[in-house]
């Protein structure tokens, strides 16, 4: 029952803050209490299946990516997945919650320029087109920070682990009409299971 109200819960602030994104600051420390009592038992409730569309949407990448954001990395696994596939790369994760950021850094390999860092996906504390590589994955997206971190041409891949039934899930309709209005172009969806991701590029 408790799972099942923070679920529903994670719906309505999701909801809220794509139509609002201002609202942010009023959910921010609930959002954040929740996931850092979900941290110690995350990865176990997790179907390994679950970022089998982000590994997708990365696959369908051309070219060399050299340097990455995750943001609402949670655990770490989709910032894990973008260096699996560009071990050069240099990738970041950040995540509101401590414990989860204190989960994926004992996941980091020790010879890979990966970093897991606390911070806040509404305002990234990185520069205007700092990657050419963002990443979030059952994460709300705030579109503007999403487009001011991304260099021109870079790629950004939005993915939802079960789907629909994500907890934190926005509709593929309403992210590219989102991202259009940011400028970006050349959509593609992919999904695998009940896994969906959307790729899309920044004119």
């Amino acid at each position: 029952m408790i799972q099942k109200l923070g679920q529903r819960f994670a719906r309505l602030v999701t909801n809220l803050v794509v139509r609002w994104p201002a609202s942010w600051g009023l959910f921010r420390g609930l959002m954040r209490a929740q996931f850092d009592k979900l941290a110690p038992v995350w990865d176990r409730g997790r179907d390994p299946s679950g970022f089998a569309g982000l590994e997708q949407a990365l696959g369908s990448i051309h070219g060399e990516i050299r340097s990455a954001l995750d943001v609402g990395t949670g655990t770490g696994e989709a910032a894990l997945a973008v260096l699996r596939r560009w071990p050069n790369a240099r990738v970041l994760g950040i995540d509101l919650s401590e414990p989860m950021v204190e989960e994926a850094r004992r996941k980091a390999p020790s010879d890979a320029d990966v970093e897991f860092r606390v911070g806040d996906a509404a305002k990234v504390d990185m520069p205007d087109g700092a990657f050419d590589l963002v990443t979030a994955a059952n994460m709300i997206p705030f579109f503007d920070e999403l487009a001011r971190v991304l260099e021109p041409r870079g790629y950004l891949v939005v993915a939802f682990s079960i789907g629909a039934a994500t907890p934190i899930f926005v509709a593929p309709e309403r992210l590219r009409a989102e991202l259009a209005r940011r400028g970006f172009v050349e959509f593609a969806e992919f999904s695998s299971g009940r896994s969906t991701a959307l790729l899309a590029r920044k004119r």
